[in-house]
């Protein structure tokens, strides 16, 4: 809930490539979240790279045709697919990885201290 508050806000209040970049790097935070919270076990680090794997698979996607097309027909589509090609979004969504994987590790830490957490 928390990173799509924050990419949310970040739209309402940013523009431009800040906006833009940072909703990369948030796209892949937000998988990376949902991989921990289907598979709890799932170490930080996979989650962060099969979040990365899959971020960079959906921009490649791009490079067909799909995505445009589907992103005509639906918002929810053009919100997850996008629809066209940028290389320096792999970048961000790298970074997107590393960020969400630090956090996650920070919480987890957090959350072992107080004797409430999960693993």
């Amino acid at each position: 809930m928390v990173t799509v508050v924050a990419g949310l806000g970040l739209r309402a209040g940013v523009s431009g490539d800040v906006a833009k970049y940072g909703g990369d790097a948030l796209y892949t935070v937000l998988l990376l979240t949902l991989a921990v919270l289907v598979a709890p076990r799932v170490t930080r680090l996979k989650a962060a790279g099969g979040a990365l794997a899959v971020s960079c698979a959906v921009e490649f996607l791009q490079l067909s045709q799909v995505p445009a097309e589907l992103a005509q027909r639906s918002t929810f589509a053009r919100l997850v697919l996008g629809s066209t090609f940028n290389a320096i979004d792999l970048f961000w969504y790298a970074v997107g990885a590393v960020m969400g994987c630090l956090i996650h590790t920070m919480v987890d830490s957090l959350s072992s201290r107080r004797g409430t957490g999960h693993g």
